[in-house]
C-alpha cells in the first residue's frame, strides 16, 4: 500500500505501477487486453503531463460506464460515410481510446492523402485530454486537432442555467527537431476534474471558476461540486467571459452539429450512478503542411523561439510557449518514474480494487 507524506498529505507511487492498475481495471470491467492498454496510455499521458484531472482521477467513471452498460468495451467503430477527405464515423458505445484511435488514424491517412483529413463521429464516450489525439497527427508530421462536446456544466453569459460543456479544443503543430506548439484548452474556465482535484486537496478554488447552487461566483469546491456550474473561459461579461461561450458554441458545431450525436444541453451529467448512454460527439482533423506554402516548420520554430526569448517580466518565470509546461513537466515526471496523488484519491481507488477484484495501488 501506498505510504503517505504527512506534510502535504500525499502519496508517491511509480508510473509502471499506475498503469499496471489501470489495465488490470479496465480488464476487470470487461475490456480486450487491447483495449485496455490503449485506454490506459490515454489516462497516463495525463497523469504525466500534469494534468491529473484526466488520469487516474477518471478512472472510476470509466469502469462505471462499462458496468452500467453505456460503455460497451468490446465494440468497434463503424465508418457510416466516407468521401474524399472527409468521414462520419459510429462510435458504438466503445471506449473513449477505441474510438480516438480510430478516428484520428483515419484522419491522418486522409490528410496524408488529400492534405486534410476530418473525420467527425457520433455515439461516443468521454476520450480523455484532447490534446492527446492531436499529438497523434503531430507525430506524423500533420498539424492535428480533436474536438468534443460533453455534459451540460458551463453557464453561457447572462445565464443561471448551465447550457454547454466544458466542451474543449486542441491543436498540435510540429516544428523542427521535435519541438512543437500543443494548445489543449477546455472553454470553460477549468474543467470539472480541476474541481474535483481542488475538493480532493482540501483547497479553495480560484475566483472565476465555477459558480454555487444559488447561482453567484463561489471559491468552495464542494459548493461547485454540487451546483456544477462552470463558468466560460475568461469568467464573468465583464473580464470577457462571452469568448468562452463562443468558443463552446463553435466546438458544439463541429461535434454535435457535424456527427448527429446529442447536443450539449439533451447530454446527461457524466457521474457514477447514471445508466444513459453519454453519446457525445467528436471531430478529429489533421492537415498537412507539404500541401501549402514550402518551409512550414521553419516557420513554426521561428515563432516559438521568438516567443520564448521575449522580455520577461519577471526574470524567475521565462516566456513559454504553448505546451511548453506539459512538456517539461512529462520529462521530468518520466525521468523520476513516479507520480503524485493526494490521499482522497488513492483511497478511493483502494475501495475500487476491492469492490472489483483487482491488487491494488502499491507503492
Amino acid at each position: 500500500m501506498p505510504k503517505f507524506n504527512l506534510v502535504h498529505d500525499m502519496a508517491e507511487i511509480k508510473l509502471v505501477e499506475v498503469r499496471r492498475f489501470m489495465v488490470d481495471c479496465l480488464k476487470a470491467a470487461g475490456a480486450p487486453e487491447s483495449e485496455a492498454q490503449a485506454h490506459a496510455d490515454l489516462l497516463m499521458h495525463a497523469d504525466t503531463v500534469g494534468h491529473y484531472s484526466h488520469g487516474l482521477n477518471r478512472l472510476e467513471f470509466y469502469i462505471n460506464d462499462i458496468n452500467n452498460g453505456t460503455c460497451i468495451p468490446d465494440k468497434k467503430p463503424e465508418i457510416l460515410k466516407d468521401v474524399g477527405a472527409t468521414a462520419w464515423v459510429d462510435g458504438h458505445d466503445a471506449l473513449g481510446a477505441t474510438v480516438g484511435n480510430f478516428c484520428m488514424k483515419l484522419a491522418i491517412q486522409k490528410a496524408k492523402q488529400f492534405g486534410v483529413g476530418w473525420v467527425a463521429a457520433k455515439s461516443c464516450n468521454h476520450f480523455g485530454m484532447a490534446g492527446y489525439w492531436a499529438l497523434l497527427a503531430e507525430r506524423e508530421d500533420l498539424i492535428g486537432m480533436a474536438f468534443t462536446n460533453t455534459s451540460p456544466v458551463m453557464v453561457p453569459t447572462r445565464s443561471t442555467q448551465s447550457a454547454l460543456g466544458t466542451n474543449p479544443l486542441s491543436v498540435a503543430v510540429p516544428a523542427i527537431g521535435g519541438d512543437k506548439l500543443v494548445v489543449d484548452m477546455a472553454t470553460t474556465s477549468v474543467s470539472m476534474g480541476k474541481i474535483e482535484c481542488q475538493f480532493n486537496k482540501e483547497e479553495p478554488l480560484p475566483p472565476g471558476w465555477a459558480l454555487g447552487p444559488d447561482g453567484k461566483p463561489t471559491t468552495d469546491p464542494k459548493a461547485a461540486l454540487t451546483a456544477g456550474k462552470l463558468m466560460p473561459l475568461g469568467g464573468e461579461e465583464r473580464t470577457s467571459g462571452y469568448k468562452g461561450y463562443a468558443l463552446s458554441a463553435m466546438v458544439e458545431m463541429f461535434t454535435s452539429g457535424l456527427s448527429g450525436s446529442k447536443m450539449t444541453h439533451q447530454i446527461r451529467n457524466w457521474a457514477l450512478d447514471l445508466q444513459d448512454p453519454l453519446s457525445l460527439g467528436q471531430s478529429f482533423a489533421a492537415i498537412n503542411p507539404d500541401f501549402f506554402a514550402p518551409g512550414f516548420k521553419d516557420r513554426v520554430t521561428d515563432c516559438l523561439s521568438f516567443w520564448r526569448n521575449l522580455e520577461a517580466a519577471d526574470p524567475s518565470l521565462p516566456i513559454l510557449a504553448p505546451g511548453d509546461k506539459e512538456h517539461k513537466i512529462g520529462e521530468a515526471t518520466l525521468a523520476k518514474g513516479t507520480v503524485n496523488y493526494p490521499r482522497k484519491q488513492v483511497e478511493a481507488m483502494d475501495i475500487l480494487a476491492k469492490k472489483i477484484g483487482v491488487k491494488p495501488l502499491r507503492r
